[in-house]
C-alpha cells in the first residue's frame, strides 16, 4: 500500500514539475503564448506562479515566481514522499542535496522528452502549422543548435537530436551517481 501511494505522489508531483518547467523554459526561449498548449500550461500552473508574482517580480527574462515555485514543488515532493515512505523528515541538508539533484535531473529529463516527441512528431507529423510541433520546436531548438553545428546533416537526415539525447543521457548518468 505504501509503494501506491509513494507512487501515486511521486507521479503527480513530477508531472506538476514538469508541466512548470515547461512554463519556466517557454518564458525563456520566448515561446508563442497564443499557442493553445502553451495557453492550457498557463491555466495550469497560474494559481501558484501569480501569488508568488505579487510578491516576486522578473528578474531580466527570468521569472523569479516561476524558479520559486519550482523549487518549492520540488522540495515538497522530496519531502513528502520521504514522509510517505517512512523515512520521516529528512536533515535539511539532505533535503537540500536531493531537491537539488531532483531539480537537474527532471530539467535534464524535461528536455530529454521535450526533444524526443519532437524527433518522433516530426517524421509524423505532416508538413505544415502544428501547435505541437511549433511549442517543441521552439523549446528544443537550444539545445539543438549547438549540435546542428557540430554536426551537419547527412543528406536529408538531421541527426542532431540523436546527439542531443546521448549527451543529456550521459548527463543524467553523471547527477544519477552524485
Amino acid at each position: 500500500m505504501t509503494n501506491a501511494l509513494v507512487f501515486l505522489v511521486d507521479l503527480l508531483f513530477t508531472l506538476y514539475l514538469y508541466v512548470l518547467i515547461l512554463r519556466f523554459v517557454m518564458q525563456l526561449v520566448r515561446a508563442d503564448f497564443r499557442n493553445p498548449l502553451a495557453h492550457a500550461v498557463l491555466t495550469v500552473t497560474n494559481p501558484v506562479i501569480m501569488p508568488l508574482r505579487r510578491i516576486l517580480p522578473p528578474v531580466g527574462k527570468v521569472d523569479t515566481a516561476s524558479v520559486l515555485a519550482i523549487i518549492i514543488v520540488a522540495a515538497a515532493s522530496v519531502g513528502i514522499i520521504a514522509l510517505i515512505a517512512g523515512g520521516g523528515l529528512l536533515d535539511p541538508l539532505t533535503w537540500l542535496r536531493v531537491t537539488l539533484l531532483t531539480l537537474l535531473r527532471s530539467f535534464i529529463m524535461f528536455f530529454i522528452g521535450a526533444i524526443f516527441i519532437f524527433a518522433l512528431l516530426s517524421w509524423v507529423v505532416p508538413a505544415g502549422y502544428n501547435p505541437a510541433m511549433a511549442l517543441l520546436g521552439t523549446i528544443c531548438e537550444p539545445v539543438l543548435r549547438p549540435f546542428r553545428k557540430l554536426i551537419p546533416p547527412i543528406g536529408n537526415l538531421d541527426l542532431s537530436a540523436l546527439w542531443a539525447l546521448l549527451a543529456l543521457g550521459v548527463l543524467l548518468r553523471l547527477f544519477h551517481f552524485a
